[in-house]
């Protein structure tokens, strides 16, 4: 914990109703201002208990709060800094410490993840068996979406028309698994508006679950790093909102390192919306009669400050419109790792951000984070009604660019 940080905080409240653990509790301690008081505690000299643990764990991390702080104040860096202080301080449970050996041991590797696909196929029957055995287990198998149709993307997609820049794509563990349209569909937009995309075979996971949840994740961010630089890429370019926001602090994570320091000052990575607005369109897009609702993922709006150029992509559809999501500063629950270890409140989270995109009646969700897909999508089950479709940003460009209807 950085005790300079925590000086910055001046107790002011207006980080209260964008906190998703204060809005479902009041609880003062599960606001961003309280678990800055239990830092400030501990830095004096207060041990780690259990229960100050317990509220540090109950925080969604969506950074919700810094995006309304009117001093600055570094909450995203501090509680990833407190994250690693209750990792190495705090005993769990045996029955904790397992489940999350298990998330950390299969969602950085896509082929171990293929391993919760096998829950899908076993039934209703098993997710009931896994849930009782643990809330958790059954929160993995309740958000596992059907099996996708595997997707092999080459090593370079090229640029259609003249060409404007060399691009690396992430792929992503969770995106790549479960959502590898979107992957396809990101390619193809960025080769049709005139990109060469090149996608390393050996880039691996980006180290955002890890560096998020207070553990290292340097390991992961030099993989990437040195796979994108045999790339030779100019830009990597990322789809999914967790995986950027934790590739843009790669220069941060690695500056007391001197080998890698540099190499992480000089990786240069962009949102998929951020870059191609920064870019200008040049393909034609063909009109789509659609009424969609976009979904700001905290990741992104909070983290990256990517809001307006969603929109604006979507915008430049001729015939969709957009429709807002009330609430939108709300985190849906999923916060990469949460909706596994903290299953009721993102739960809840979940079922009032489903309700809240119910009532938009847009015939279309928009979600740049395939956690906010899954979370949003299992929410939306739950209530027994026929969930709306829910695309990327990309998938609908996709499908303007191409003429064709969206698939979701």
């Amino acid at each position: 914990m950085d005790a300079e940080l925590i000086k910055d905080c001046v107790h002011c409240g207006f980080c209260l109703p964008t906190c998703p653990t204060y809005v479902l509790w009041g609880e003062e301690m599960d606001s961003p201002r309280g678990r800055i008081h239990l830092m400030d505690q501990h830095v004096q000299g207060t041990p780690l208990t259990p229960e100050m643990a317990g509220h540090f764990d109950a925080c969604l991390g969506c950074m919700a709060c810094v995006t309304a702080c009117p001093s600055g104040v570094r909450y995203d860096r501090l509680i990833e800094l407190t994250r690693a202080e209750v990792e190495r301080e705090h005993v769990r449970q045996p029955q904790e410490r397992a489940i999350r050996g298990i998330v950390f041991a299969l969602f950085p590797y896509p082929r171990r993840l293929r391993l919760l696909k096998l829950p899908i196929r076993l039934g209703s029957r098993m997710k009931t068996f896994l849930t009782r055995v643990h809330p958790s287990l059954g929160a993995m198998a309740e958000l596992t979406p059907p099996p996708a149709r595997r997707v092999r993307l080459p090593r370079r997609v090229a640029a259609r028309g003249p060409h404007r820049a060399t691009v690396g794509l992430l792929t992503g563990c969770v995106q790549g698994e479960f959502f590898p349209g979107v992957n396809t569909a990101t390619a193809r937009v960025l080769a049709m508006e005139g990109c060469d995309v090149v996608i390393p075979k050996d880039q691996g996971c980006c180290g955002a679950l890890s560096l998020h949840s207070g553990y290292d994740g340097r390991k992961f961010a030099k993989r990437v790093i040195a796979a994108f630089e045999r790339a030779g890429v100019d830009t990597v370019v990322v789809n999914a909102a967790g995986c950027g926001a934790a590739m843009k602090e790669y220069a941060e994570l690695l500056a007391d390192e001197p080998e890698w320091a540099a190499r992480a000052a000089a990786f240069k990575v962009r949102d998929l919306a951020e870059f191609l607005v920064e870019l200008g369109p040049v393909a034609k897009r063909h009109p789509l009669e659609l009424t969609v609702a976009y979904h700001d993922a905290c990741h992104l709006a909070h983290a990256q400050g990517v809001r307006a150029q969603p929109r604006e992509l979507l915008r430049g559809i001729p015939g969709l419109s957009i429709r807002e999501v009330a609430e939108s500063s709300i985190c849906c629950g999923s916060a990469g790792t949460y909706n596994l270890f903290q299953p009721e409140p993102a739960r809840e989270l979940g079922d009032r951000k489903a309700a809240r995109v119910r009532d938009t009646g847009a015939d279309l969700l928009v979600s740049a984070n395939p956690g906010c897909t899954l979370q949003i999508t299992a929410a939306m089950r739950r209530a027994g009604e026929q969930p709306i479709p829910v695309a990327h940003t990309a998938q609908v460009l996709d499908a303007s660019l191409l003429g064709r209807r969206v698939v979701a």
